[in-house]
């Protein structure tokens, strides 16, 4: 599904890794680990296309992304929801247009999906704020509107950078139990965190690989997570 085949990427004139080979395979559960600056951000990027490679080959779907045109791109990306660590939303929509947004943007129509939605908003806690406008949110409640944006168009694969960062432990349960559930519906996903107890309440529920990036290379964490 994603596959990542000796990349490396520079910028700024350093090397930020080199060498990285990875494959998400369809319906698998990753989590990604590792220090502050290892390059987590910068890996998640390169498997959906927001950043090219500086060398290797990565592919999306069985195809090469450098052989892509951005409108080809744009199109198979709709197939990875992504939660972004900086959460960012439009500030003239509400929090229920802003979770609607990527079905809009696709001229899909809003009212098959409108069960799907309330249930959505439901599960991450925000029914009584869908009619909020983002700069009303508090930090945990735009990480629980940029979850449920990334998922609402039943995506193949699911990338999501610290999605438990800004909430407690509660709903970082309940945004778990969402994404093994898509999980165990077939859908890959590959979750970047520091939160190691996220990590072993996962592996509770789900069969989840653990990686770990540091010193520029990827490794399979130790069996103690």
């Amino acid at each position: 599904m994603i596959e990542l085949d000796d990349i490396g990427y520079s910028y700024g004139g350093g090397e930020l890794f080199n060498g990285i080979s990875l494959t998400l395979q369809p319906g698998s559960f990753h989590f990604l680990t590792g220090p502050s600056g290892s390059g987590k951000t910068t890996l998640m990027k390169l498997c959906y296309g927001a950043l090219h490679a500086t060398s290797g080959q990565v592919r999306l779907f069985g195809r090469d992304l450098r052989e892509m045109e951005s409108d080809d791109l744009a199109h198979i990306r709709r197939r990875v929801g992504v939660v972004h660590q900086d959460c960012q939303f439009l500030d003239h929509l509400n929090v229920v247009d802003n979770i609607s947004l990527p079905l809009i943007v696709s001229n899909q129509e809003l009212l098959p999906h409108a069960a799907n939605l309330k249930d959505l908003l439901n599960w991450v806690g925000l029914k009584s704020r869908a009619e909020a406008m983002p700069p009303e949110l508090s930090g945990g409640e735009r990480q629980r509107a940029a979850v449920a944006r990334a998922v609402i168009m039943s995506p193949d694969a699911i990338l999501a950078d610290e999605p438990t960062g800004n909430v407690d432990w509660e709903m970082s349960q309940r945004l778990l139990r969402l994404l093994t559930e898509l999980n165990r519906m077939g859908k890959t996903i590959l979750v970047a965190t520091h939160d190691l107890a996220l990590i072993r309440a996962a592996k509770q529920h789900v069969q989840a690989r653990v990686l770990r990036i540091a010193n520029g290379k990827l490794h399979l964490a130790g069996a103690d997570l």
